[in-house]
């Protein structure tokens, strides 16, 4: 290995290797990537057919105003969200803020004081914790409402422990929460076949027990949803998959359809659920993004696997690893060192299309425990179908990386990575000629 001087050559010689680098991997990775590409024709069909079942037209592009009451578009974009989920029922609102508020309503609509909540994936990710009550207080948390919760661990492998559910289903519980993605956790992400299999042990014991499932990040991975192998009720934000990189906010609640206007009774009011909430005109934007959004899933797969093909290559433990089966868009690299994880953010920021002449700082983020650095120069803000990069400061110093309009995009934030390590003298490259 040889480390090179900071003279225009061998800057010249980095960014040559860099380059070269990143694709030999994308090559190696091509058989990986003509089959998510290939999965954008059935999800795309599936998208297509449920536009064409509704009769979608561009009347639908418009909202009515004030309550929203018999807005026939707000309707419409249900019933077509349902279809693609293959659901009773779909609420699209852009009255969600986020992913963590439509499971919050749901949440907070389906369980009652008294009733019991056990999450089957370990803790849940971190903007939930203050939902849960596991963190902060005199917020109106679950527990402030009465409402019982207890985790099971996953298995040193990352899988659910079926042995421990089998003993805590002895115990009546109103609703079991499954988190498909693996958040800040160092874990793979819960597969569409586990979560057929977690589902129909939980309904073989407890039948009125409510399966319900984090999906934020997973939508379009795989050929199946939640709902299909089981699960009764599903949440999510627009920001991530199902927007396409364009839905400008929102949110989403499938699955039952009684389960479903409960959450919406939360979001709005007892009486209101459902029925009520305008689109504010933006039914164009939520539609032109489902549209996309198979082709955007498969393009942040492409990326997911290259992200984790090149840190791999350079002896850094990765999870998933490159042409890993996935069940969601996230790439986790565990990078051990803190001047590495900022350096990363630092140099995919500078390649952002939105903010790349700012610089991520490491800070304190609402609903995260530990500081957060974020990298993320997204067209919508805070959108994780786009490209970003964020993690915890604190050991190991793992990195998430999510999203991702087209591959090349991160094809150029890789190569930028990889020069600044070098020119910080964090990465050496190998010896040629």
């Amino acid at each position: 290995m040889q480390k090179l001087d900071s003279d225009g050559h061998a800057n010249d010689l980095v960014e040559e290797w860099a380059r070269a680098h990143v694709e030999g991997i994308y090559e190696k990775l091509k058989s990986c990537s003509s089959k998510h590409i290939a999965g954008v024709t059935p999800r795309l069909e599936k998208v297509l057919r449920a536009f064409s079942k509704e009769n979608l037209g561009t009347q639908h592009f418009s909202s009515v105003t004030g309550y929203g009451h018999s807005d026939q578009s707000r309707e419409a974009i249900d019933r077509v969200f349902a279809r693609v989920l293959n659901v009773e029922k779909a609420a699209v609102r852009m009255q969600f803020v986020s992913g963590t508020h439509a499971i919050s309503a749901a949440l907070f609509g389906v369980l009652r004081p008294g009733d019991a909540l056990l999450s089957i994936t370990g803790r849940p990710y971190e903007t939930l914790q203050e939902v849960i009550g596991l963190r902060g207080s005199r917020q109106g948390s679950l527990k402030e409402f009465g409402i019982d919760y207890e985790e099971l661990s996953l298995t040193e492998e990352g899988d659910v422990d079926f042995l421990t559910l089998e003993k805590a289903l002895s115990l009546p519980r109103r609703m079991i929460f499954i988190q498909r993605s693996c958040g800040y956790s160092w874990r793979r992400s819960l597969s569409i076949e586990s979560i057929g299999q977690v589902c129909a042990l939980i309904h073989s014991r407890q039948p009125k027990c409510v399966c319900f499932v984090d999906n934020c990040y997973g939508e379009f991975v795989e050929e199946r949803e939640p709902c299909e192998v089981g699960a009764d009720l599903i949440a999510g934000s627009l920001i991530k998959n199902l927007g396409g990189t364009i839905a400008p906010t929102g949110g989403y609640v499938a699955g039952r359809a009684d389960l479903v206007e409960q959450a919406c009774c939360r979001l709005t009011a007892p009486g209101i659920g459902s029925y009520g909430g305008t689109g504010f005109d933006l039914n164009r934007l939520v539609l032109q993004g489902l549209f996309l959004a198979p082709q955007m899933v498969s393009e942040a797969l492409i990326g997911a696997d290259l992200i984790a093909g090149v840190f791999d290559s350079l002896g850094y433990e990765v999870k998933p690893l490159p042409a890993e089966k996935r069940s969601d868009l996230i790439q986790a690299i565990c990078l051990r060192d803190p001047k590495l994880l900022k350096i990363v953010c630092k140099a995919f920021q500078k390649s952002s299309p939105i903010g790349s002449y700012l610089e991520p700082v490491s800070a304190q983020m609402p609903g995260y425990e530990s500081e957060l650095i974020m990298s993320g120069g997204t067209f919508i803000d805070g959108s994780t179908s786009e490209f970003s990069a964020d993690g915890p400061l604190k050991p190991p110093f793992i990195l998430f990386v999510q999203g991702g309009t087209h591959h090349s995009h991160i094809k150029i934030a890789l190569i930028r990575a990889l020069v600044d390590l070098v020119k910080a003298n964090l990465l050496d490259i190998p010896q040629t000629g």
